[in-house]
This record gives structure tokens, sequence and C-alpha cells, in this order.
């Protein structure tokens, strides 16, 4: 069964106080679960089944996914009393993911539509150990690609090869397990980088490959809201919500399940979290409201 794993256990803290009630995969983005986007995703690329590990609000993943599954596809939880990191997190997770074939390691804080069957073509010809997903261009490019034999040749700079040709990791790769040995012993704290950079210090292939498409991270607010005017969406009001009249909204907020918006409301470039309320008359401008939550009066960038 192909699988992959999916990155759940950030703190979210460039989201406070979004993530003091949610764990940052799971904030709603036009009323579904930011992780249920990395799971179509991928689903989309043939993975059935999703590794997930977690640590903030692990409670929130069982409440988000009753039975653990998302649309018949199982979910595998693996909780971390002490944040372990990426390749930490790789690491405690290795039984769940052993196998004759690749699997997908897959940030659960990011938006990609990405085309991920070229890339595990890719992967799979070039006979590659790993296959970061790269974008040409971003905010952080600081991974060395040879753009002819798609190899990357460093990370961060960290072999000092000085590179000029840098590119933007989306926080997508593809592993085979037999890079679990370069990985640290398990209960370790430690990024992956370190053990890439083994893989490529004991001669293993790590390969590149140039995606496209839409490619966001959702970590801080604005990124957030941002997401909202970008991401395709079927309705930007819950079936379920109940709206007053006289209310107006542009094309950027959204409402989730069994939100309250009363008479005369004003909503611009604002997200309501399931079960929120606005209070009539209210003028929100880049706010977010909790679930549970009233929001009143003229509010301007505040989560409430």
């Amino acid at each position: 069964m192909f699988r992959a794993f999916v990155l759940g256990a950030g703190l979210g803290t460039r989201l406070r106080p979004l993530t003091h009630q949610l764990p940052k995969p799971l904030i709603p983005v036009h009323q579904r679960p930011l992780a249920e986007y990395a799971f179509a995703h991928l689903r989309s690329a043939g993975v059935r089944e999703f590794v997930v590990n977690t640590h903030h609000l692990p409670d929130a993943w069982e409440q988000a996914f009753p039975g653990r599954t998302w649309e018949g596809g199982a979910l595998h939880f693996r909780h971390e009393p002490i944040l372990l990191e990426t390749g930490g997190g790789l690491a405690n997770v290795q039984d769940l993911l052993s196998g004759d074939g690749p699997f997908f390691m897959y940030n659960g804080d990011i938006f990609t539509d990405a085309a991920l069957l070229p890339a595990l073509d890719q992967h799979r010809a070039g006979g590659n150990l790993v296959t970061l997903l790269l974008r040409d261009g971003g905010p952080v490019c600081n991974v060395a690609m040879d753009r002819n034999s798609r190899q990357v040749l460093d990370l961060r700079n960290a072999r000092g090869t000085n590179h000029p040709d840098q590119f933007q990791f989306t926080g997508v790769c593809i592993i085979d397990p037999a890079f679990f040995k370069y990985l640290p012993v398990r209960g370790t704290i430690e990024s992956v980088v370190p053990a890439w950079l083994r893989a490529m210090e004991a001669g293993e292939r790590i390969g590149g490959a140039l995606t496209g498409g839409l490619w966001l991270d959702l970590g801080d607010r604005d990124s957030y809201l941002e997401a909202h005017r970008v991401i395709p969406c079927v309705s930007r009001v819950h079936p379920s919500a109940k709206i007053g009249a006289g209310v107006t909204m542009d094309e950027t907020s959204s409402i989730g399940a069994n939100c309250i918006v009363e008479d005369g409301a004003v909503l611009e470039r604002s997200v309501l979290w399931p079960n929120a309320r606005v209070s009539a008359g209210a003028r929100l401008d880049r706010c977010v409201i909790l679930s549970g939550h009233i929001a009143s009066g003229t509010l301007t960038g505040a989560d409430v």
C-alpha cells in the first residue's frame, strides 16, 4: 500500500493565537482542514494511507478524523511527547513506512498543486535515494542543484559548494526506505537536512524535481488570509451557516459550518471558523473569528 508521511507536529508559533485552538495543519481553509488538501493531493498520486506525527493538541486530530480515516484511507497517528523535528519525526515512524517502494514526505502547513506523478517517475528513473520537489524561485532558495543532471549538490551551502543555481524546497519529497540508515537514532531531535547531507557525503544520489503550479506556505496569518483568495473553493459559505439580512462579504472571506452572521454585518478579507458568530452591524476587515467566539463592533486585523 503506497503511503505518505504528513508532518503535523509543529507548534505553529507564527500563527498564534489561531494555533491555541488547533494545530496548524488543522486550521480551516474554505471550511476544510488544511491537512485535507495535502491528503487529496497525495491521493492524486496514488497514496492510500497516511502517517501523521502529532505533538501540539493531539486530540484535535482524533476529533477532525474520527475513526482515523479520511475518505476511506487509513490514518496512522504517531504522537511525539517531545517535538523531534523533521528527521527525528521521520525516524520515529520508520516502522510505519518501511517497505519495498518509495513514500512521500509532505509538510502539513503548505498548500500546493504541483504535479506529483512526474516527480515520482523522475525519482524512479533516476535511481534517487531521495527526490526533493523544488521551485525555480521563492522566498528561501537554498538548495543547490545541477540543472542538467537534476542532482542536488548542497543544502544551505553546508558543503561549501557555493553553487550558483539555488532553488526553493517546497516541503514535499520522495524517499526510498533505504534512506532510513542515514537518520538519527529514534528519539533524537534533529532536522532531516543533516541526514540528507550525510547521504550525499556517502555518495548517494539526492535528486531534485522542478515543479510549477500554486505553492503557499501558510506559516503566518497574512499568508493564511491570502490562501482564501487564491485557493479554489466550491463555496465561501458553508451550507449550515445562518446569514442574516443585508449581510455583505467580499470574495476573499469565508464562513464556516454552523456560523451565525447577524443582520447588516460586513465581512472583508475575513475568515469565520466553525460555530463562530458575528453580531448585527459588525464590520470586520482582515479578521479571523475562532470557533465558539463572537465578534462585535468594528474590527481590523483582529483574531477573536
